[in-house]
């Protein structure tokens, strides 16, 4: 069964708590273990017993490495740090910090997460074949260190099984698929149980680099989970379940609730079980849009979330329009909902 993960980077999904995740039909939550490294720190949310009871968040989490702030913070400004051999260096708001392969996965099991992700070097898939191999080779060497520090660092239970948390790691390459190829076998002979596709998903217009996610999709092993890492738009999921991807996670949805946008599936559904996913199938509210000052109708007519079983899109306009945290809350609940009946209709 597929599943989408939000964001909740530090911690947090944005405007929304943990009961209003779960009422929205949320699986899980991906958190960031960079941004939780420097607040409010592994040794804090260790001592607080862990993400899941420090968040009140029952389901499972998925901690990203950090490997993507590679990409989204160095790569923009060089002077917020350098990656060495064995270590990333982050410069950020006068403070350092160090994230290692070995930092990153014990920092991960103070956090108590369930799926971990190992340490990467990620790209763009615009990027020379030098940048794409140099990628590669450190992703793998670290893989090593990640999966080394891993199993020193489970514990059996008390009842004497096996600890249920995973490893993942993430296959680089850029567009390149000899080098797709060589990151995945080495990664399967660490041992991993489940893999990401690693680097960014969309080339320089915005599109869904189909060809090589499918070949990547296609070197993972069939019994573990296959991440499509930062896919979030709702066609490009359909079209990564097409090719074997199980697990997605994206801002998507909780940003453009903060900016207004509202998901629906198109209004020729009249019951989510009619969604036909193979046309389009949905579009976008614009709560500020003044068609929607008198509109006593929900924001969906099949959606049984919060926002839509209770306020009219009317309402949701006043609130946006004040300037109401309700209204941030509330979209947001919609969003996400949206989401998670995606996934349910992926299943059918």
């Amino acid at each position: 069964m597929p599943a989408f993960f939000p964001d909740g980077t530090r911690g947090v999904v944005r405007c929304v708590d943990s009961q209003d995740l779960e009422n929205a039909g949320v699986a899980g939550i991906v958190m960031n273990t960079y941004h939780l490294m420097t607040k409010p720190g592994a040794a804090t949310v260790k001592a607080l017993g862990g993400l899941h009871k420090f968040c009140n968040w029952k389901r499972p989490i998925v901690t990203d490495s950090g490997g993507f702030q590679v990409f989204s913070l160095l790569r923009e400004n060089a002077s917020m740090g350098e990656i060495r051999k064995d270590e990333i260096i982050f410069r950020r708001d006068g403070k350092k910090t160090i994230l290692s392969p070995e930092k990153c996965i014990q920092s991960q099991l103070a956090y108590g997460s369930d799926v971990l992700m190992a340490l990467d070097y990620c790209t763009h898939p615009e990027d020379n074949h030098a940048t794409q191999a140099k990628s590669v080779a450190t992703t793998i060497r670290w893989g090593e260190q990640c999966m080394d520090t891993f199993r020193k660092g489970l514990k059996t239970k008390k009842d004497g099984s096996a600890p249920t948390r995973q490893l993942f790691g993430i296959i680089q390459g850029g567009n390149e698929k000899a080098l797709r190829k060589e990151c995945a076998q080495a990664l399967i002979q660490q041992g991993y149980s489940g893999f990401g596709f690693g680097g960014w998903p969309l080339d320089a217009q915005g599109n869904l680099t189909e060809e090589i996610l499918a070949y990547t999709a296609e070197l993972m092993p069939d019994e573990g989970v296959k991440y499509a890492m930062g896919v979030g738009r709702p066609e490009n999921i359909v079209a990564c379940v097409k090719m074997g991807y199980t697990l997605f996670d994206c801002v998507i949805p909780t940003r453009e609730a903060r900016h207004h946008r509202l998901y629906v599936f198109n209004e020729e559904f009249e019951a989510p079980d009619q969604i036909n996913l193979s046309r389009p199938f949905y579009k976008y509210h614009y709560i500020l849009d003044d068609t929607h000052r008198r509109d006593s109708r929900p924001v969906s007519a099949i959606c049984d979330c919060l926002a839509c079983t209770r306020y009219s899109r009317a309402y949701l306009r006043h609130l946006v329009g004040i300037g109401d945290s309700l209204g941030s809350r509330l979209a947001t609940i919609h969003n996400l909902r949206f989401y998670t009946m995606l996934m349910e209709r992926l299943t059918l």
